[in-house]
């Protein structure tokens, strides 16, 4: 069986007033194109389809054209879960017509599983799981569904009687706890996959996902992961990773686009994964080109600077974030002239003499743990990128300190 693994479309979303809709519409051909080019048995999209739980029309049309392509009148199964931004009720609303087309839609924790009974078809079911047949492929599919698992959403109050760290604890054994459940039925002659929309602790993340919940209370620790699941596909961080410490192989796809300058120059991506009963998973990562990339500009040669780079772009849509080293606060006019040359200047700023310290701190104090430590790498090794396996120990690391109530700086 072939799947194809992708999250976090956040359509609807714009970057700082600009409309992003041109460049969802392109992200959405290139998945389609590779899913027909690669002949895909299954779609995951694993939450975050939208940005907000009241998303405009034009992205709601273009959600349901994409599972319409992606589809294929029934010929291609597409599983569809819910993230912490979408509305479960408002995602869910189409699911009488597209359990029709062959698409499973599941907006809360351990709802029933849709009976299918076309060319995608329900071989079984229960609360959170299903056994699906698909066309073209001998094996069938047992899939392990959490839809953004918030205490809310899963009926249950822990935050009320725990402190945090214990809360976290307690909300990682509830999720261990479904997962066990669902995964009781999977079987040596199916394959054996799980969906769900969380964060995994040792998982890098960035400023363009906002917090799950705040406190830290939705993080599950790996081991609480369905170890019998030969892949696990992930929804929520936008920085496609591998959870290398997991217990099964387990992926965040991330999201098609770049959707905050804490992105910029990010690769994009999605996963094509081959798996048999009882063998293990082979996943390939697909690059993606859509879209106009974010780019962030510091010319400490002041307004020369900009416009050799304005020049030397030639032309080629970037989003920029600059920082512009002048010894006097650029002028309306002089924003004016940049802005008329290269229309995809987002933001803006003077930096003036004596302000580098005040705005480094101010920068690093909005940074997530990963990015702080690679630009302590980055100083320290004459601008050399940290491997991700030492990102990774550096994360475990310090919500390890975390956990014990230390200080990052203690480690």
């Amino acid at each position: 069986m072939r799947l194809l693994h992708t999250s976090d479309w956040h359509l609807g979303r714009s970057l700082e007033g600009r409309s992003r809709q041109e460049e969802q519409e392109q992200f959405i051909d290139e998945i389609c194109a590779i899913a027909d080019q690669h002949a895909v048995h299954l779609v995951i999209i694993a939450g975050d389809i939208f940005d907000t739980f009241n998303p405009p029309a034009w992205a709601e049309q273009l959600f349901c054209d994409a599972l319409d392509r992606l589809a294929q009148g029934g010929q291609r199964a597409v599983v569809v879960i819910a993230g912490n931004h979408d509305s479960p009720d408002r995602l869910s609303a189409i699911r009488p017509l597209a359990q029709n087309q062959g698409i499973i839609i599941m907006g809360l924790p351990n709802e029933a599983a849709p009976e299918l009974a076309g060319k995608v078809r329900t071989v079984a079911g229960g609360p959170g799981w299903m056994e699906i047949a698909v066309p073209d492929c001998e094996h069938t599919a047992v899939l392990a569904l959490l839809p953004y698992p918030s205490e809310s959403r899963l009926g249950h109050r822990l935050s009320t009687q725990l402190e945090e760290y214990s809360l976290r604890d307690a909300y990682s054994e509830l999720v261990s706890e479904i997962f066990m459940l669902q995964a009781a039925n999977y079987r040596a002659d199916t394959v054996n996959l799980a969906v769900s929309h969380l964060f995994v602790q040792g998982s890098i993340s960035t400023e363009s996902e906002r917090p799950i919940e705040i406190g830290g209370a939705c993080t599950v620790a790996v081991e609480h992961l369905p170890v019998q699941a030969q892949y696990i596909a992930l929804g929520h961080l936008h920085r496609p990773q591998q959870v290398k410490q997991a217990v099964a192989p387990t992926y965040y796809s991330g999201s098609p686009l770049a959707y905050s300058f804490s992105e910029a120059n990010h690769s994009k991506a999605i996963c094509l994964v081959d798996i048999a009963p009882g063998q293990e998973a082979e996943v390939t990562t697909i690059p993606l080109t859509a879209g106009i990339p974010l780019q962030r500009w510091v010319c400490q040669g002041g307004l020369e600077e900009v416009w050799q780079r304005i020049e030397a772009a030639q032309g080629k849509p970037a989003w920029v974030d600059l920082e512009v080293h002048v010894p006097q606060w650029l002028s309306n006019e002089a924003v004016a002239k940049l802005r008329e040359a290269w229309p995809w200047l987002v933001n803006i700023r003077s930096m003036l003499p004596g302000d580098a310290e005040l705005e480094q701190a101010e920068q690093l104090s909005s940074l997530a743990l990963p990015e702080i430590f690679d630009r302590f790498y980055q100083q320290r090794r004459d601008g050399a990128t940290p491997p991700p396996e030492l990102v990774e120990l550096f994360v475990k690391l310090a919500n390890e300190a975390a956990a014990q109530g230390k200080e990052v700086g203690d480690l």
